[in-house]
């Protein structure tokens, strides 16, 4: 009986979340550990299936760099980094495409659709949802960043009753283009922008953002996030995660989130609980 009380105490601690963030549109990047364990990727779709059963409108942006370096490797296919970067070559766009849009995006589709949700996967060469212009052609090759986003084709899934699963592939505006490799935080924060979704999630392979003394820090503003950048606090992986952070709220999302993916069920402790388990920036 006690078990079952603590069972009702939880759902009842959730309901106002459920309640403010019914029927808001929430933007997940999906990445790190949380996209390599097996254990992980089944919590990860019973989070995003019980969000959209209680009203919510996820929306999915996934990465892949681990994956396209392993096939990369297999196929004896040199790849470099600049600055954390992936030089995106012809061939490795090839590749990166292959990887992002057929063979992950595919299997979380079927994930979802497996715990009971319907699950529609696209790549923003589809229906012109992306497009891209390079980021420095001569450094990063066809490494690109989003020119611009017509939200039509993921508001349409999303009416339809269905969860987007987005790949981070740019379309061209130039006939016969390749596209463009988008890295998977900035995709989430242009597309975030573009949908008016109310929260951005970041799944990631830290507890968040992290004091010098590596203790969490679970509110910062725009602020503070920049003072921490300046001063060193924030440095490495982490600020591509807090730049797209706040690309996204100064494009009117209301909060972003750094979270660990590591932990189970960090989603709906992020989005259900009063805690939480990681950084929250917001305005």
């Amino acid at each position: 009986m006690k078990n079952n009380i603590n069972v009702v105490k939880t759902l009842l601690e959730a309901l106002p979340f459920i309640k403010k963030f019914s029927n808001e549109k929430i933007v997940i990047k999906y990445g790190g550990s949380a996209q390599t364990s097996d254990a992980l990727k089944e919590q990860f779709a019973q989070d995003i299936v019980l969000l959209h059963l209680v009203g919510m409108k996820p929306i999915i942006v996934h990465g892949g760099g681990k994956s396209i370096t392993d096939l990369l490797a297999n196929l004896g296919v040199d790849t470099t980094f600049i600055d954390g970067q992936r030089v995106t070559t012809k061939e490795v766009m090839r590749i990166a495409e292959m990887v992002l849009s057929g063979e992950i995006n595919k299997e979380i589709v079927s994930l979802l659709d497996n715990h009971g949700s319907k699950a529609i996967g696209i790549s923003g060469k589809d229906g012109g949802f992306l497009k891209g212009i390079p980021k420095d052609f001569e450094k990063f090759g066809y490494t690109g960043m989003i020119e611009h986003v017509n939200p039509e084709i993921v508001n349409n899934i999303i009416e339809d009753g269905a969860i987007p699963v987005i790949a981070p592939i740019a379309g061209s505006s130039t006939m016969g283009h390749p596209g463009f490799n988008i890295n998977a935080d900035l995709a989430a924060s242009k597309i975030a922008v573009a949908l008016k979704a109310r929260k951005v999630l970041f799944l990631t392979d830290t507890p968040g953002v992290l004091d010098k003394e590596m203790q969490l820090i679970t509110n910062l503003s725009i602020e503070k996030t920049e003072a921490l950048k300046e001063d060193g606090t924030i440095q490495g992986g982490m600020v591509p995660k807090v730049d797209a952070c706040i690309e996204a709220l100064r494009g009117g999302v209301k909060k972003a989130h750094i979270i660990d993916g590591r932990v189970e069920h960090s989603l709906l402790l992020e989005i259900l609980t009063s805690s939480g388990v990681g950084t929250c920036i917001e305005l």
